[in-house]
């Protein structure tokens, strides 16, 4: 389990946007989240307001960044909050959960219920990271 602080990929970041709640890292065409430990994440406490900061920074409604959840710590998502990310006319190229573990994945398939996009699961961060270039680059040719 690695942040992306101590990964290759830190010095390729745009942006970093730190928060009580967690940390995102801003690339040219996707973010990586990572939430603290014990966050029970909701559109009020945290989505929406961090859904218009990176809207605003990146001048879209995230139809063109892939979002990559690097799960490094246990926390809870309500899922149903997916549904008001899209009813605010939000979306999404891409969706990554970098998971450690099976339970981790397990407490993911809840979200795939009230997701548009297809999840993508990674076991390392490196690897949803390269999907993420790939993608964008077909994504812009």
């Amino acid at each position: 389990m690695n942040s992306l602080k101590t990964s290759k990929y830190y010095s390729e970041i745009i942006t970093e946007l730190n928060y009580p709640f967690g940390d995102y890292y801003l690339f040219d065409g996707f973010i990586v989240a990572e939430i603290e430990e014990g966050i029970i994440y909701t559109w009020e406490n945290q989505g929406e307001m961090i859904t218009t900061e990176i809207a605003n920074l990146y001048d879209n409604n995230g139809g063109k960044l892939i979002y990559i959840t690097n799960r490094i710590n246990t926390y809870s998502v309500k899922p149903a909050d997916w549904i008001r990310f899209y009813k605010m006319k939000y979306n999404l190229l891409g969706y990554a959960i970098v998971s450690y573990s099976e339970k981790g994945w397990k407490n993911a398939i809840l979200e795939k219920i009230f997701t548009k996009n297809k999840i993508e699961r990674f076991n390392s961060l490196d690897n949803a990271i390269e999907w993420a270039k790939e993608k964008i680059s077909k994504e812009s040719a």
